[in-house]
């Protein structure tokens, strides 16, 4: 009998001389070079995706009954947990699927969609940790004013702008993409849409791509993380003034999660924008999309137990629903 071709392999075989007009859709086929194994990355993505939903949902929960968490840090606490949610969702379905099950058909204009979600909300969820970082080195450098600086309408109005801004720079991605007509290949060697895995598969100069992409992520995440290290320098500044060791260590203690969340974000992403830009032919292939994978699903998947863990409110209020369940049952 001759044997049968998988799909995949009959789209790579059938288009290695064939360009392609405006395809309908593309082929992911998660992390090449891993075949059969990657299938076990299934449990440690989907467990990774399981305690983002879990932990998120739960915390918007918590902080959405208890009318005392209805404070400006527990409000962009929120924000930070619906941007995870929403990044988590945004490429886990698709990412178990072509690992679970190989190579996987998505279409032309689900694949941009996707590509937009993924970068809008990592910038988003960027600006938030700088909007927390911002929050934090009010409460500690000016608590006696920190009420009067920092309300919920001002961290309303921060949200509502850092999204409108989020999505003026991100929706031109997808857009220096339609603008191609022609494509080399279907077949997207990646596990998810992500604007340079699909702009290597187009016909033509996608210089303004590159930059545009290198730009974005110099000014977006740079500027970030410069305001987040200069908020923790003046943090650092009103702690060491602090005359009691006791007094620095509690001042200290109150910005001892969000650090820990910022580390979680920024290191993995450091990593990847690194071995993308600069190690592209010395880093090997899946190395670097395991990496972009990580980025992406690891802060959703710890944002919440280090904040469960490290703030006593939300700690409290959520053992005490623990024990309501309990007693109804």
């Amino acid at each position: 009998k001759r044997p049968k071709l998988h799909p995949y392999r009959m789209a790579e075989g059938s288009q290695s001389n064939s360009t392609f007009q405006c395809p309908a859709f593309f082929i992911l086929t998660g992390i090449p070079g891993l075949g059969d194994g990657q299938a076990w990355l299934t449990l440690v993505f989907g467990l990774m995706y399981l305690l983002a939903l879990l932990g998120n949902t739960t915390l918007l929960t918590v902080i959405r009954i208890d009318s005392t968490l209805h404070q400006p840090m527990f409000l962009l606490l929120a924000t930070l947990a619906a941007t995870d949610l929403g990044l988590a969702t945004s490429i886990a379905p698709e990412l178990l699927a072509v690992l679970w099950l190989g190579p996987q058909p998505v279409q032309y204009t689900a694949c941009l969609i996707q590509m937009f979600f993924v970068h809008a909300l990592t910038a988003m969820e960027s600006g938030v940790l700088l909007a927390m970082a911002c929050d934090r080195a009010v409460a500690v450098g000016r608590p006696l004013h920190y009420s009067i600086l920092v309300t919920k309408a001002r961290v309303g109005y921060a949200v509502l702008a850092l999204t409108l801004k989020v999505v003026a720079v991100i929706v031109p991605f997808p857009l220096l993409v339609v603008r191609f007509k022609h494509f080399h290949t279907k077949i997207i060697y990646h596990a998810y849409c992500a604007h340079m895995a699909v702009v290597e598969l187009v016909m033509g100069n996608t210089w303004v791509n590159n930059m545009y992409g290198l730009a974005l992520s110099l000014a977006v995440s740079g500027v970030d993380i410069l305001g987040i290290a200069g908020s923790y320098g003046l943090v650092a500044h009103a702690v060491l003034r602090v005359p009691t060791h006791e007094a620095r260590v509690k001042a200290f203690g109150t910005c001892s999660s969000h650090i820990c969340v910022i580390l979680a974000f920024y290191v993995p992403g450091l990593f990847s924008f690194l071995t993308h830009r600069f190690g592209h032919h010395t880093v090997p292939k899946p190395v670097h999309i395991l990496l972009s994978i990580i980025y992406l699903l690891l802060p959703p998947a710890l944002n919440p137990l280090i904040y469960g863990v490290h703030t006593k409110q939300i700690r409290d209020r959520f053992l005490e629903m623990v024990k309501f369940r309990k007693k109804q049952f």
